[in-house]
């Protein structure tokens, strides 16, 4: 099948889509979705109270364990950042596929431009478009969005990657007193994660779904399950986060005042399991464009991804590891070169890892047929 060129703007007004973009018919969303009842952290008031269990609302210590999904409010993000970021987010979606392409992604790389990764993969393609930039509270990282702007798209783009810098730096806080939520949910005390996220490899994400003339056949993103630590995303109006739980898939209605929070593989494997990654995908309109914001929160490259001593003691001697020590480059490299994201990376993973370290190898261009890396939302 010849390579296709995910032009936002011509593909949105094509009456029929490339075939490369066609689920197979068990994929597919169907209409009607239900809501999911998910439960809502206010988290001034969480953290005002002490950070403890006893402070959580009912309910987020079983989403947790089940499916890893809870919504934060009161998170002391500006509104007029939230709207600034959406604003830069248009101007850069409404640019020519050609200027959008100086900043294109290359190869084995988790920041830049990419046009539904029709450069990767050649069937199921997602129906969207993205850019990702890291962003870290590292020493001498201060800057690293807004220079990013500046030396990849040019000087017009200074005023998108300052107001960048300003939204990955209340992300980065807002993730860290996130990271209350489930540490409450474990039983730990407060502080317990954060110092593991400090300095961390975090990455921004800016996707944008434009409308499809035949919705039913396409998705945004297909089903995945982050190989990120904490996922804290913003969705506009449009909607069309859906969460596989119980077997069904629930919608994730949006909120303006709320970000949805998941739980990724490798902040599963620092809970030792306790904590789910849960399976979730996107849905495309057929009239209306989508946009979100998703920063994906993730520990220095090289910092080993262990449950604290204090889980592994209440879990007891005998149980077995429910996962080995790993580290996020490790991980990041086996999303980026080595496998397709899908329902059973970690399983996956811990596979080919096993393998390397056993001398078996592991062989690099092993690509597997699911959805592509860190796609969320």
């Amino acid at each position: 099948m010849a390579a296709v060129v995910f032009d936002a703007e011509v593909l949105s007004r094509a009456e029929r889509i490339p075939a490369q973009f066609v689920w197979p018919a068990e994929e597919r969303a169907p209409a009607g979705v239900e809501e999911m009842d998910i439960p809502v952290v206010d988290l001034g008031e969480f953290l005002r109270a002490g950070g403890g269990r006893d402070g959580l609302p009912r309910g987020v210590v079983e989403a947790c364990e089940r499916h890893g999904f809870f919504l934060v409010v009161n998170h002391g993000v500006d509104p007029a950042l939230l709207a600034a970021a959406y604003r830069c987010c248009a101007a850069f979606y409404a640019r020519p596929l050609a200027e959008k392409q100086r900043a294109q992604r290359r190869p084995g790389e988790s920041h830049g431009y990419a046009s539904s990764f029709t450069g990767r993969f050649s069937s199921m393609l997602p129906w969207k478009e993205t850019l990702s930039f890291h962003c870290s509270d590292a020493t001498g990282a201060e800057r690293a969005v807004a220079d990013y702007f500046v030396a990849v798209l040019g000087e017009d783009y200074r005023h998108m990657g300052e107001v960048y810098q300003a939204y990955c730096d209340a992300m980065v806080r807002l993730a860290l007193d996130v990271t209350e939520v489930p540490a409450a949910a474990l039983g730990l005390g407060r502080g317990a994660l954060r110092g593991f996220f400090a300095g961390g490899d975090s990455v921004m994400r800016l996707n944008h779904y434009p409308p499809c003339r035949q919705p039913h056949l396409a998705l945004g993103t297909g089903p995945h399950r982050d190989p990120t630590s904490l996922t804290l995303l913003h969705q506009d109006g449009v909607g069309g986060l859906q969460v596989r739980v119980g077997g069904e898939w629930r919608a994730v209605r949006p909120h303006a005042d709320c970000f949805v929070v998941n739980i990724g593989d490798t902040f599963a494997a620092l809970t030792d399991g306790r904590h789910a990654s849960c399976l979730h995908r996107a849905v495309v309109s057929g009239a209306a464009a989508r946009t979100s914001l998703a920063f994906f929160l993730n520990p220095p490259l090289d910092r080993a991804v262990r449950p604290l001593d204090a889980l592994l003691a209440a879990a007891g001697g005998g149980r077995p590891r429910a996962y080995p020590d790993f580290t996020w480059r490790e991980y990041l490299r086996f999303t980026q070169t080595c496998y397709r994201s899908d329902a059973v990376t970690m399983d996956a993973f811990v596979s080919w890892i096993a393998a390397r370290r056993g001398g078996g190898g592991g062989r690099d261009d092993d690509h597997h047929g699911g959805q592509a890396e860190e796609e969320s939302k």
